[in-house]
């Protein structure tokens, strides 16, 4: 449409086209996106074994964890973490049912896919059984670690490989999704696995004892008393099931 100009012309200015607001990404946190399945291919993946002793002396288990880079939008940045997605523990390692054994570890890869594995983990520590104690790692502290059942051990140990991997810090809590964020990028720029910071405070425990070493005192604040020497490996006695037992290495047991 045509439009007659009748006064003087004084200027004139081209008219800009408003540009689109630049749409946000809505926040996502990478630690509780749900993975629908185990992606096709290669994983990385840490394989450790697993030393412990309990009523039928000591036992050392295979545990393989499974981990890949998950995508997030924190704050409206897009960042990326690294989570675990698989356990797996290779059948006919103990003598429980098999089919219990390979049933939790699905149910755990299938709560890691789900986001909520720190949780799952922490839940199996409180698992018990009526066989006594369970001997396996050490603390902070260099203590001996005792724990409920071999459930809770094996909770213990996957705990210690999460923390290692920076996932969790040393108490097996969750670390802060910026911080694995940073961790990440961190590991990526270097090209190995997160290890602890100078100012970490908490160390890894250890998850192997060994059979050479020194007897330790009694655990300060906690575990069985200590009844006698073991005769074999000259390492600590306890009373389990009423019977002396050696949960220094070799699990010499009085009783046969």
């Amino acid at each position: 449409m045509a439009v007659e100009i009748k006064s003087k012309i004084v200027g004139y200015r081209i008219k800009q086209e408003q540009a689109a607001p630049v749409p946000t990404l809505q926040d996502e946190n990478p630690l509780t996106v749900r993975i629908p399945s185990r992606p096709e291919g290669t994983l990385e993946a840490v394989s450790e074994k697993i030393s412990y002793v309990g009523a039928e002396g000591r036992k050392k288990v295979y545990l393989l964890v499974s981990f890949m880079p998950v995508e997030g939008v924190v704050e409206g940045k897009r960042v990326v973490i690294e989570r675990p997605v698989e356990f797996f523990f290779p059948s006919g390692q103990l003598s429980s049912e098999h089919q219990w054994i390979t049933a939790t570890m699905r149910s755990l890869s299938l709560a890691a896919r789900g986001g909520y594995v720190t949780q799952a983990v922490a839940d199996l520590r409180k698992v018990a059984w009526d066989k006594g104690l369970v001997r396996c790692g050490m603390n902070r502290w260099n203590k001996p670690m005792f724990h409920d059942s071999e459930v809770a051990a094996i909770a213990w140990s996957i705990q210690q490989i999460l923390y290692r991997r920076g996932f969790l810090d040393a108490d097996g809590n969750q670390v802060p999704v910026e911080e694995l964020v940073e961790r990440h990028a961190r590991r990526i720029a270097h090209g190995h696995a997160w290890q602890p910071e100078a100012g970490d405070t908490a160390a890894p425990a250890v998850t192997e004892t060994t059979t050479d070493a020194a007897p330790e005192k009694k655990p300060e604040g906690g575990g069985p008393a200590i009844v006698g020497h073991c005769p074999e490996c000259r390492g600590e006695l306890i009373m389990m099931d009423g019977c002396p037992t050696c949960y220094a290495g070799c699990g010499w047991s009085k009783c046969g």
